[in-house]
């Protein structure tokens, strides 16, 4: 196998694993076997394209084969009739909402986020089916050992097939019990796109449009729902500055560093409209207060320029709708750091310390660590960017950590 194909069937599981699993489990109605099909493909992929060539179109090659595979199963073994009852009613006739979701990574997502499972087991099996993470990458996004995540996508996917959980898009009446675990995912795709888990590239654009993709499907669905419609405001504010993330060797640049004149002023201002209609209505949801923090960042003219005020303020608003997130409060604590002085920042993180949630998660320490150097404690800033690299798996932000040590190190005292 050639590095050329190798990187071939990497890009094609970034870009289209999502569509092939999807549009496999629309034929099987099992999302097991659904799965198996498409590791079996990309697998496949392996070892036919360095005889046969990279395909023109490798997502429509992966399908293909997914499909015919799961064709020949289900005719091996006899059970393609006994299998349609396990996703979907064999005499179920696709509504108008069907036919307006042509998309089925929609279809999918609703699925996995039926009210029948446990919000941990919707995300994970999300994050691990519709995003292609691995149970490794998954479990270290829930801060689990992977055989307990793996334990856990495996109970879901069985709960799937034994609740008869119809692989569709729900009928609008029943939108309600499930679109808030939907929204969710869709946000956790595009922050998993936004910043990819590990991995040589800052952002999975792949996921990133994706999950924008989705977005705009569930406002045109959805046009009176705010959650959904400060979901579409948050992922474009913040995919507006995607272009200016990383230099032109691949750095990873700061808010206070990129060129705001390549920000795209066209989705800035589609984010800053429909975050006004989600305003109107009340009480604000979580992603509202979460896109007005994002609008304050996308409208100041300069890092200086920067509201830290408005953006503390709104993240008190936001610690009171989402109380559980710790992750809520370690921002708010950065911010708090921007506003009042780095000691400050360090006061408002010590609580977090100690939070068994954000043991492993590397952002904490690296906030921790530049807090530490703008108050020039190099020998303690060093220690935390340095547990800062160890909870990292991105390259782009582990040699931006590696640069910031290095810096901290040539003022640290021999």
């Amino acid at each position: 196998m050639t590095d050329e194909v190798a990187a071939a069937v990497a890009q094609a599981h970034r870009r289209s694993w999502a569509q092939v699993l999807a549009t496999t489990a629309h034929l099987t109605r099992d999302l097991g076997l659904a799965e198996e099909c498409t590791q079996d493909a990309y697998a496949r992929a392996l070892q036919t394209w360095p005889v046969s060539g990279i395909p023109d179109r490798p997502g429509a090659w992966l399908t293909n084969v997914a499909r015919n595979r799961a064709l020949d199963v289900l005719r091996r073994e006899s059970v393609f009739r006994r299998s349609l009852p396990l996703l979907v009613p064999e005499e179920s006739v696709p509504g108008p909402e069907d036919a307006l979701v042509e998309d089925d990574r929609l279809r999918l997502i609703f699925t996995c986020c039926h009210p029948a499972l446990s919000p941990e087991a919707q995300i994970a099996l999300t994050l691990r089916l519709v995003c292609g993470l691995s149970t490794a990458e998954v479990a270290r996004a829930f801060l689990v050992p992977e055989a307990t995540m793996a334990a856990r996508i495996t109970r879901a996917k069985k709960k799937i097939s034994a609740a008869r959980i119809p692989y569709q898009v729900p009928a609008p009446e029943q939108w309600g019990e499930r679109v808030d675990a939907v929204l969710q995912v869709v946000h956790l795709i595009y922050t998993t796109g936004h910043t990819a888990p590990a991995g040589a590239h800052l952002l999975r654009r792949d996921l990133a449009d994706s999950a924008v993709g989705l977005a705009r499907t569930l406002h045109l669905l959805m046009p009176n729902d705010a959650g959904a419609t400060a979901l579409l405001a948050l992922l474009v504010l913040v995919d507006a500055r995607a272009a200016t993330r990383t230099s032109a060797t691949g750095r990873l640049l700061l808010l206070s560093e990129q060129d705001r004149t390549r920000w795209d002023r066209a989705l800035i201002a589609e984010g800053v409209a429909l975050l006004t209609e989600a305003l109107r209505r009340h009480p604000p949801t979580r992603f509202a207060v979460q896109a007005a923090i994002a609008a304050v960042h996308a409208e100041a003219p300069s890092w200086a320029a920067t509201d830290w005020a408005e953006i503390v303020g709104l993240y008190d608003v936001l610690v009171r709708l989402w109380p559980a997130s710790a992750v809520v409060a370690l921002n708010r604590a950065v911010a708090v750091g921007m506003r009042d002085g780095p000691q400050a920042g360090l006061d408002a993180l010590e609580p977090l310390l100690s939070d068994p949630s954000l043991a492993t998660y590397g952002y904490l320490s690296a906030a921790r660590a530049d807090f530490l150097r703008r108050l020039h404690r190099w020998a303690a800033a060093a220690e935390a960017y340095e547990e800062a690299i160890a909870l990292t798996d991105n390259e782009v932000e582990r040699r931006f950590l590696a640069d910031r040590l290095s810096d901290v190190r040539r003022h640290r005292p021999a």
